[in-house]
């Protein structure tokens, strides 16, 4: 007996799924364990596993095309097995569940639609007696553009020049006209919205228009964290990034200000005990943030060895939702593309974002006196219903005593 194979939910909030590959063609013997197929979901790209024993019989999408999640991909069944009843008996059941819902309110016929009113001419008989006929608004548009109406062409009833005509009037070479204009061909390219992307639209929108955001900017001297980073990098097995130094110091501030590490749950707050720091990654199609588990107990090592792991699976598509699930706060960095500050937009269930800058040679003031330095400068975006200006002030000056003496991040 056939089975039909239907699109799985693959994350809790996945509704539709690509197919970017097909593992196996109809006629393919196929055993539970295979991988059928490539599956593009919300949040990554998985594979889609076997269960049933058989020939691949049928394939009801092809790669590149999404369906709805329970909609029909394949049947698997005996050789040379009769199918289509069903196929009629399963993409039939759906629509019978659509139609125990309410029937739509009766609409009357819509109105037949009123006929344009026709555009006023000047009262000209033809263009024999030297009189050009055009409506008052083609006039007007034209001598406002300094277009000379007798070299216009009319399209209208009868050669009658029109509002459209002045518009796309391009004069001869050498005219009177003194409107220019340059050659060249208007084009553009679509593309398709993929799964992901469409989640992170969501999800940021919801946060941004739901989330009432307010931002605290502070620059931090780096001159003893980027000495810091160079003495560590010296002896470390897995070179430390400044992002790895700021993942590390966030999280022990997170330890000290734990209203920072919230979530607004509607009637009630929770306070997280636990620190699990998202790491925004671009990718192709947005931006994956995969989370670094119980940061303030590992060593700069540990964390630099994961999100490097975390950043290879990123750009493979590798990532799981094991890996993106469970942050409690967020650092976005951009500093390494040359941008010295920005905000950045919450990332649900978080009640703060640090957004940060890269680090700046400049001219700094120090007891008084100018010298050269190093600063930074971070952005921390708070959920007021969460978050209070002092309660995310204490936190940024927690994180910047730790990076300009690094050395409380060792300790």
């Amino acid at each position: 007996m056939a089975e039909v194979i239907r699109m799985p939910k693959m994350s809790d909030t996945m509704t539709e799924g690509v197919i970017v590959a097909w593992n196996v063609k109809v006629g393919d013997t196929v055993a539970p364990g295979d991988i059928l197929a490539e599956v593009e979901t919300d949040k990554a790209t998985m594979e889609l596993e076997n269960y049933v024993k058989g020939t691949l019989l049928h394939i009801g999408i092809q790669a590149g095309e999404s369906v709805p999640v329970d909609a029909i991909i394949a049947v698997v069944g005996n050789k040379d097995e009769n199918i289509e009843s069903l196929l009629a008996e399963a993409q039939a059941a759906p629509k019978a569940e659509e139609s125990k819902a309410d029937a739509p309110a009766e609409t009357s016929a819509p109105a037949p639609a009123a006929s344009p009113a026709a555009q006023p001419s000047t009262t000209v008989s033809n263009a024999s007696d030297g009189r050009v006929k055009a409506s008052p608004l083609a006039k007007k548009l034209a001598e406002d553009k300094g277009i000379d109406i007798n070299q216009v062409s009319g399209s209208g009833e009868n050669g009658r020049i029109v509002k459209r005509d002045v518009e796309n009037f391009v004069p001869a070479a050498g005219g009177s006209a003194s409107v220019s204009t340059i050659a060249g061909r208007e084009s553009y390219e679509e593309i398709n919205v993929s799964q992901m992307r469409k989640t992170i639209a969501r999800r940021l929108a919801e946060s941004k228009f739901t989330a009432p955001h307010f931002y605290l900017t502070m620059e931090i001297n780096m001159d003893k964290a980027v000495a810091a980073r160079k003495a560590i990098n010296e002896y470390a097995e897995t070179k430390i990034s400044m992002n790895d130094m700021i993942v590390k110091a966030a999280a022990i501030a997170l330890r000290k200000h734990p209203n920072v590490n919230s979530s607004w749950l509607g009637d009630k707050i929770r306070i997280n005990h636990h620190i699990h720091v998202g790491v925004a990654m671009a990718v192709d199609e947005g931006l994956l943030v995969p989370v670094v588990r119980f940061a303030d107990h590992k060593s700069l090592s540990e964390i630099s060895s994961e999100v490097k792991v975390y950043s290879e699976k990123a750009k493979n598509k590798k990532l799981q939702p094991s890996d993106w699930e469970g942050n409690t706060f967020t650092i976005s960095n951009l500093g390494m593309f040359g941008i010295e500050e920005f905000t950045a937009i919450i990332n649900p269930p978080d009640a703060c974002i640090l957004a940060v800058g890269g680090v700046k040679e400049t001219i700094v003031v120090k007891n008084g006196e100018m010298k050269p330095g190093q600063v930074m400068k971070v952005t921390l975006s708070c959920d007021h219903r969460v978050v209070d200006g002092v309660v995310g002030s204490k936190f940024l000056l927690t994180l910047k005593e730790l990076l300009e003496e690094p050395v409380k991040i060792l300790v």
